[in-house]
């Protein structure tokens, strides 16, 4: 019995090795792996109609990945790690971009708010008591819609940013990540690189952007 229950710990301990060589080697692969996993998890459960907790929880177990990765790597960068390498073109360029979709969303904002009040107005009959309700639901359901955009946005630019600092190679032999994260961990180091990938970090974080914005989309279903 004893010889048994060794070798199946040896058997045990021999699989946890090879996966974890697998992850060192491939941490791109294992990262899309489990994406792909919970996306269809994520999926199941909209079409069963599981309760909000269970599929908000996928949503987090689904970025938390590539998330935290990019969260790790980032955070070790310094603020102008970066800056040598933008050209004066490209300065002035994002800055004219930036302009641009502020002057689109201050109009829309503006169109958005006068179609906003005219319904609430329409809706609520004149009664103030129920425009008051009515406007404090409404500013409850679109603040997640915001914080959904707004979150995509920020995926968006860190991604941008992922993929000057460390290119878009699985696992980079040379990037600009400071030497200094996970120096004396170098095969945790090639996990964090290869999971803060660009593309593995905006498929995940615009999927959880894209269920918020559904979700936020039925709340407001339930308002009007």
């Amino acid at each position: 019995m004893r010889a048994g229950g060794s070798g199946g710990s040896a058997t045990r301990a021999s699989i946890g090795a090879s996966s974890v060589a697998s992850l060192v080697a491939h941490p791109l692969v294992w990262g899309a792996v489990w994406a792909a996993a919970f996306a269809a998890l994520i999926v199941i459960a909209g079409i069963l109609d599981w309760p909000t907790p269970v599929w908000s929880v996928l949503v987090i177990v689904l970025v938390a990945p590539s998330l935290a990765a990019a969260i790790l790597v980032l955070s070790v960068t310094p603020r102008d790690h970066l800056h040598d390498r933008s050209t004066v073109f490209g300065h002035f360029f994002v800055r004219y971009v930036t302009l641009v979709f502020a002057f689109m969303a201050w109009s829309a904002s503006v169109v958005l708010g006068a179609a906003i009040s005219t319904s609430i107005q329409l809706a609520a009959r004149g009664d103030e008591e129920e425009v008051a309700s009515i406007g404090f639901d409404l500013m409850a359901a679109l603040t997640p819609l915001v914080a959904a955009v707004l979150w995509g946005a920020l995926i968006v630019r860190c991604a941008w940013f992922l993929g000057r600092l460390r290119g878009w190679r699985e696992a980079p032999e040379t990037s600009d990540v400071p030497a200094h994260l996970l120096a004396d961990r170098p095969g945790l180091r090639r996990v964090v690189i290869g999971l803060a990938h660009p593309g593995l970090l905006l498929a995940t974080g615009l999927a959880s952007t894209v269920t918020a914005l559904i979700a936020a989309e039925l709340e407001l279903q339930v308002v009007f």
